[in-house]
């Protein structure tokens, strides 16, 4: 139908996109403060970047990538997650020559994933995230997760708890996979068809299905913390360190491993009680070996992805206010022709000398055109008659008290600039 969206998607209104403007203004302020700059990439890459670097294991891939052939015969897949474009380009473009750690984030990009359409996640939604490269220490670990919740606690999230986890290297997992492998070969019969089909590619993924009977059965499971190498328990005592001298409350969470290939070391996520079941706003991790194997240097990353949609779920499920944009400084209502033409030049004037201003356009009358500014939050009305031209003045009417005040026209740019500042 010409007039449905498709499925999975959705339109964001002007009243929707003032808060989505909102959010982003507070991310990009946060960012800076941390010192990240933001990157752009492509809305689709080439598929094979998606298949090396998220893993052609992962539901992702496997069930829920866009991917098409263009006229040129070449596989285009629409960006699934953020991380892997962000990886390219770094290499791509040779930002690892740069005084390191680079400290990068996108904001609001479009992510497209073919699933069924659950709160907050919608078959294309959008994602803020950021990405650091070059740094080893855990140090940058704990910022990152600092990042997030700075965020979250400055647009007046509350209920955050932050869950981190150990999934180790490729030095310490394959050991811990082949003893978890054993311990769910002999529950084999009580795992799902999509377990079962884990267990022979990637079993660490088993432990964050989310099928009640699976949860039941790896409740019992052993954990990888206990198979580390010395570097990955290092790393991971490193990172509680941080976050207990920066005051940050966390909870160690054996069953988070994220639900893409690429991480190693550290995974995190962070849960809010105002969503319901669907509680994590925020998750991400380290991953480490993602730009060589992408095709660049060693070079070790960490960085998190939040849904946008998410986000602003959370907000509206815990009744949080977001400050009311001004749409309109002054709305400028002329009553009769003569003072249209005038009302429209002024208008003009107030524009180019930095003043949020509307005209009527609907011939409407000084009653109407007063209700027109009062929804358009306008902070004054400029009223301009026959009187009021032959006076070289307007009527100027302070929306928020109600009060009214004749000011000259030369004056009159000046005395609403004092008065929205």
């Amino acid at each position: 139908m010409l007039t449905k969206a498709p499925k999975g998607t959705k339109d964001i209104l002007p009243e929707q996109s003032r808060k989505w403007q909102y959010v982003e203004s507070a991310a990009r302020d946060i960012c800076a403060r941390f010192g990240y700059r933001e990157i752009r990439t492509p809305i689709f890459e080439h598929t094979e970047l998606f298949l090396r670097g998220v893993g052609d294991t992962t539901d992702i891939v496997r069930k829920e990538m866009y991917t098409f052939e263009d006229k040129g015969g070449r596989s285009i897949t629409l960006r699934p997650e953020g991380t892997a474009g962000v990886v390219r380009s770094f290499v791509e473009n040779g930002l690892f020559s740069q005084p390191l750690p680079a400290k990068l984030y996108y904001i609001s990009v479009p992510v497209f994933r073919y699933e069924r359409p659950q709160a907050g996640r919608l078959r294309q939604h959008h994602q803020f995230g950021i990405e650091t490269f070059g740094a080893i220490s855990p140090s940058i670990d704990a910022e990152v997760i600092c990042v997030a919740l700075t965020l979250l606690k400055s647009l007046g999230v509350s209920g955050l708890s932050l869950n981190i986890n150990s999934i180790g290297c490729g030095r310490c997992r394959p050991s811990y996979n082949a003893v978890l492998k054993k311990y769910l070969a002999e529950r084999r019969g009580k795992l799902c068809a999509n377990c079962c089909e884990r267990m022979e590619t990637n079993p660490l993924r088993i432990l964050d299905c989310k099928e009640e009977q699976c949860k039941e059965t790896v409740s019992g499971a052993p954990v990888i913390l206990g198979s580390l190498c010395d570097d990955c328990a290092k790393h991971f005592e490193g990172l509680k360190r941080y976050l207990e001298c920066s005051g940050i409350k966390y909870s160690i969470n054996p069953f988070i491993v994220r639900g893409l290939d690429y991480y190693t070391k550290t995974v995190f996520e962070i849960i809010s009680d105002g969503i319901g079941a669907q509680g994590t706003v925020c998750g991400g991790g380290r991953y480490d070996s993602l730009v060589e194997q992408i095709g660049g240097p060693a070079i070790p990353g960490i960085g998190f992805g939040l849904g946008m949609e998410r986000l602003l779920l959370v907000l509206e499920s815990l009744g949080v206010k977001l400050p009311d944009a001004n749409v309109c400084d002054a709305c400028v209502c002329p009553v009769g022709e003569d003072a249209a033409l005038y009302a429209f030049s002024i208008t003009a004037i107030m524009r180019e000398e930095g003043i949020a201003a509307e005209c009527d356009h609907m011939g409407r009358s000084l009653k109407a055109q007063l209700k027109f500014a009062a929804k358009l939050n306008a902070a004054y009305a400029v009223i301009i008659g026959e009187s009021e031209i032959a006076a070289k003045a307007a009527v100027v009417r302070d929306m928020r008290k109600g009060e009214e005040k004749t000011v000259p026209f030369t004056g009159l740019n000046a005395y609403i600039k004092a008065g929205i500042i």
